[in-house]
């Protein structure tokens, strides 16, 4: 081994074209871990999304079912003044609210929570007029076919 400069062998000394390798392995390895971080963190962003989903329709059909229940027991099915049929409402949230965080303490219930089931009951009322333009619709469609045979 022989030293051009000084004491520094000549080993230590790198082409340029093992730079630029270096340089192209550091990138492609750097790309390649800056892709699956963010595939990691979209999946755990999936993931998280879809268990807020899960529990948003959990608590929805919590409280349509506390709901029916409460409607069931009154003479007519329905509640007798707007008033009433306001206090049963927030009555029947609360209680599916504190069904749904029974290891907490009642007055921790996350706000999103609300927010998620009052868009769950405007998304619930949205459907079923869409079910029900739908319906007439059909209705009407078979009520001009029968006079069309008349």
């Amino acid at each position: 081994m022989t030293e051009e400069y000084g004491h520094i062998p000549d080993g230590f000394f790198l082409s340029q074209k093992e730079i630029e390798e270096l340089r192209n392995a550091k990138k492609e390895l750097t790309d390649y871990g800056k892709q699956r971080l963010k595939e990691m963190l979209t999946h755990e962003e999936m993931l998280e999304e879809a268990a807020r989903r899960e529990r948003s329709n959990r608590i929805l059909e919590r409280y349509n079912n506390f709901y029916n229940l409460e409607c069931s027991g009154l003479s007519h099915g329905t509640a007798i003044t707007p008033e009433f049929q306001q206090a049963m409402t927030l009555e029947c949230m609360l209680d599916t609210l504190r069904c749904e965080n029974l290891n907490r303490e009642y007055n921790e219930i996350a706000i999103v929570d609300i927010e998620d089931l009052i868009e769950g009951l405007y998304q619930q009322g949205k459907d079923y007029l869409e079910r029900v333009r739908t319906v007439q619709e059909q209705a009407q469609g078979h009520s001009k076919t029968d006079l069309d045979t008349l």
